[in-house]
């Protein structure tokens, strides 16, 4: 038997959505308000989260890119940043000339302390960037009530947590940006793709521009800007996705919840949402003892266990610091994430419950 960790769900309706692009010979658009489809899919997120305004983008990287951008962060600047996530949240940092600040984690949901927040505060601090992890919500009121004390912005990196809620509110829409992404495994894909909301409608047409080398109408670059754009076939992919996506959390909540019920009392941690969160579960992650012994036999047995992740950014070769993260550093050796996607089965999830069961027990 073999589980992947992640594997999109695509239908006949993608296909034929792409098809038809094909067809038209439409592969991309350089106006300002960007293709039929791509504009199509930005009403789509826009109406999910509430927002007022969505700009598609080529990718989670490039939206977190472009919001640094709109908000003119650059040389000089620092940006408070969790180093456990994906090494993008602080390349975007170091790729707009700003310096990225290491922020631990709390062990309860692997997303960034607010204590230890409040404690990298500095003179240089422009911006705080919270990843919302494995789909966990950031606890954004205490670093939105921290950032508008010390008169810092705040750019959620929601790349993984489309569908995200705390108390009612979407993930991305606790800031003036909140930044997705679209990848493959994400839990809406389009191949490669991203997305900024904002609720500002200065924001939104600076983002529009930014992502089409600073241009409005033809080639007269008002900004600095890039071709940060969305083509047309990956829009027509994540325009059918916004449509399954109540479907698709559905799935993934209810194998979640099997998984937990099957894995409790197991000597594992299990995720769990904290009141007033409804988590997407792009990620369903558990700490164990022994986490590379036993990832190394879920593999083996067919289950496409993964620690994400296991070397944090601070900790790779590039960036190398020395920031003390004791949470992060215990979180990059403990996590384990199991597979609970749309396509995964009962019969699945009662094969690695007890594959767990019998490897925990050696």
């Amino acid at each position: 038997m073999k589980i992947p960790i992640n594997v999109p769900l695509v239908g006949r309706e993608e296909i034929d959505e792409v098809r038809a692009v094909l067809k038209e010979k439409s592969l991309t658009s350089a106006a300002n308000e960007g293709g039929r489809r791509v504009r199509d899919f930005e009403r789509l997120l826009a109406n999910y989260t509430g927002s007022r305004y969505a700009v598609a983008v080529n990718s989670g990287t490039a939206a977190l890119q472009a919001a640094l951008y709109a908000l003119e962060i650059g040389q000089g600047d620092e940006v408070l940043l969790p180093s456990f996530t994906f090494v993008a949240t602080a390349n975007a940092v170091v790729s707009v000339g700003a310096r990225p600040v290491f922020v631990d984690i709390l062990p309860t949901n692997y997303t960034m302390d607010p204590a230890d927040l409040r404690r990298k505060i500095t003179k240089k601090s422009r911006a705080v960037m919270p990843v919302h992890l494995y789909g966990n919500m950031a606890y954004m009121g205490e670093i939105t009530e921290l950032a508008a004390r010390h008169g810092l912005d705040v750019i959620e990196d929601a790349a993984q947590s489309l569908g995200t809620s705390y108390r009612g509110k979407q993930s991305g829409t606790f800031s003036r940006l909140g930044c997705f992404s679209m990848y493959a495994a994400k839990v809406v894909t389009a191949g490669e793709g991203g997305a900024i909301v904002t609720g500002e409608r200065e924001l939104y047409d600076k983002l529009r521009k930014i992502r089409n080398h600073g241009m409005l109408h033809g080639y007269d670059t008002r900004i600095l800007g890039l071709n940060l754009r969305l083509p047309e076939m990956s829009a027509a992919l994540a325009k059918v996705q916004m449509r399954r996506l109540p479907d698709l959390l559905r799935r993934r909540e209810r194998n979640a919840r099997m998984l937990t019920e099957l894995l409790d009392g197991l000597g594992v941690v299990l995720p769990r949402e904290r009141p007033g969160a409804r988590v997407n579960w792009y990620l369903y992650t558990v700490s164990a003892k022994n986490r590379d012994r036993l990832a190394r036999r879920l593999n083996a047995r067919g289950i496409g266990a993964a620690a994400y992740y296991s070397v944090p950014v601070h900790k790779t070769p590039f960036y190398n610091s020395k920031a003390r993260l004791p949470m992060t550093e215990w979180a990059a050796s403990a996590v384990l994430s199991l597979p609970v996607h749309p396509l995964v089965t009962e019969d699945q999830l009662h094969y690695i419950a007890r594959v767990m069961r019998q490897e925990l027990k050696r």
